[in-house]
Order: C-alpha cells, then structure tokens, then sequence
C-alpha cells in the first residue's frame, strides 16, 4: 500500500511534453491513474491474496476477496498520489519522474489533492463494510506511514527512509489477514517482516541505478550517497535476515513443503544474485545492469514466495505439527 514505497512506478508516457490548458478525458483519466503509481498496486497486491487464502485455509468468499483487494488497492493508489503532490517540487529534478502528470499539468496540485483524499476515505469505506474495521484501521495506518512518516518526515533526511518508510507497503499482509480473520497473527507478523527486510535490497539497487537523479534533488537514497561497495554490503545482509525471517513461517505459522521448498530455493538464489552484486561491487566492477539484476530479481522472489504461499494449504500439511 504501501510497500512499499515503491519502485516501480513509471512515467505515463516518456514522451509527453507539458500540457497546456484542457486535455481530453481519455488522457485525464490516464493521468489520475498515473498518480496512484498502479505498477506498486500490482506489487502489493501480489502479497495480499495469497495471504487471505493462507489465512483462510482456503479460498475466502469472493465479496471478502474483492472488498479486500479494491480496498488495499484505493489506499495504496491514495497514498501514491498524496506522494505525488508532496514530492511535485522534487520529482520535476528526476528524469525518472520528470513526466508524472503534476510535473507535465496534466493533473493540478488540487486536483490531485482532492483525488488522494477521495480515494483515501473511499478505501477505509470499503475495507470496513466489505471487511471489518480491524482491516479499515490497518488500511490508514498505511496511507498514514507512506504519506507522513516517509514522504514527509524520512524521506528527504535520512537514508535510512526507505528502511522504515518502506513498512508502509508491508500493511497489506496485515490488511489481508486482518480481513479473514479479524485479527493480527504471528504468522502476518512473519510476513510482514519478510516484505519489510525486502524493501532494502529491492530498493537500494534501484537508487544505485538512478543515484544521479537522487542527488539532483538532494533526496540521500543509500544507492545515491553511499558507494556501490557500502551498498551492496547492505543488500546482502539484508537478503540473509529476509531468507531467515521467511523460514519463521515453517514453525511459527505451519507452512507445509510446497511454500518451504520455494522460501529455501527461492531465497538461494536471491541470496546467489545479492552476493554476486557485492563480489562485483567489491571488485569496481558493479554495473547499472548488474544493480537492476537484483531489483528485477527481488519482484520475482516475492512473487514466487507468495504464490507458493497461495499454493501451499492445498497440498499437504503443516511441517510442524502437521
């Protein structure tokens, strides 16, 4: 909704100039959907139905499901957008934002501003009458550590911001937990901070590839203030607590052999790629490829690990007491 805070975002079209005046509603539409950086929905979405059928020991119902998902989606898209207005005066410094919609007019200030807000209450509405409040609370509270404690507070002073500005898209495990169950569990704790132990070596090769950009609009991502030596270190002993922590999941919340295989195999070769960037890194030999290598392969890793996640109370049983 997060997450995190996010990375993945795209411009709405690399070529787009500054708009003068009216545009049309087909490209207004764009433009508001651009705001809510719909490539980081995708990703946090990616974590929040495998939780719910994981929750659930089963598929939940389909009305739980969409509630869930819509919700989760409305907050995260309102607190990219609220991102975007804030962070107007830096993102025209970046070539990598210089074509969000508040920086080329497509969007006004205002108009973006009302959107956040809309949206925000539309996702606490829809979490907590298709959900539960539980749900509805955790979604604020994700809208609220993206939007205040990131983007306000941490983001342009320390660079530590992406570390503890970066739970904000561990909130959907929670969320999605929260809806089948009505409460927060260990085992969405151990989720929680597998995506939260994530975010750094998801996100520091990114700030590496785009260090330039960061330091143009003095915003000290580690990737843009720290050489790529101090970087990787980081990288690597955070993928190593990230495998640890996915491990958790086998004894404290009886994940069976299909998500234990993919957690081991998978964090291996995560784990493979992290130490490579550092070898490379500690030879003078790192690479913008080789720095977008691990942040391609960190979206894979998550991805697999939740779809086995999903996969995972269909077939066998638990491990640990199974």
């Amino acid at each position: 909704m997060t997450a995190a805070v996010s990375t993945t975002d795209t411009p709405l079209n690399a070529s787009q100039t500054r708009v003068p005046g009216r545009i049309g509603f087909a490209r207004k539409a764009k433009a508001y959907l651009a705001l809510t950086k719909p490539r980081v929905i995708e990703l946090l979405l990616v974590s929040t139905l495998p939780t719910m059928i994981y929750a659930e020991r089963g598929f939940p119902s389909l009305g739980l499901i969409l509630a869930t998902l819509v919700g989760g989606a409305f907050a995260a898209g309102s607190a990219g957008s609220f991102n975007c207005y804030i962070d107007r005066d830096i993102d025209k410094l970046m070539h990598r934002t210089e074509n969000r919609p508040l920086v080329t007019g497509e969007v006004t200030p205002r108009e973006a501003l009302v959107f956040s807000w809309v949206l925000g209450a539309a996702a606490i509405a829809i979490l907590w009458f298709g959900a539960n409040p539980l749900s509805a609370w955790l979604g604020l509270g994700a809208i609220v550590f993206y939007v205040v404690i990131y983007t306000i507070i941490l983001k342009r002073r320390t660079a530590q911001n992406i570390v503890w500005g970066g739970a904000a898209g561990c909130f959907p495990v929670l969320i999605a937990w929260a809806a089948v169950t009505n409460t927060v569990e260990w085992p969405a704790v151990v989720l929680f901070m597998v995506i939260f132990l994530w975010t750094p070596p998801h996100y520091w090769p990114l700030s590496m590839r785009y260090g330039e950009d960061y330091r143009n609009a003095n915003v000290p991502m580690l990737g843009a203030i720290a050489g790529a030596k101090v970087v990787s270190v980081q990288v690597v002993l955070y993928a190593w607590a990230m495998v640890a922590c996915s491990l958790l999941l086998i004894p404290i919340g009886g994940a069976g052999w299909v998500y234990t295989l993919t957690a081991v195999g998978a964090g291996a070769w995560f784990l493979y790629e992290s130490h490579a960037l550092y070898n490379r890194a500690q030879g003078g030999d790192v690479s913008n490829k080789g720095a977008m290598k691990v942040f391609h392969g960190s979206i894979s890793y998550l991805t697999l690990l939740f779809l086995a996640l999903a996969v995972d109370p269909f077939i066998g049983s638990a491990i640990v007491g199974g």
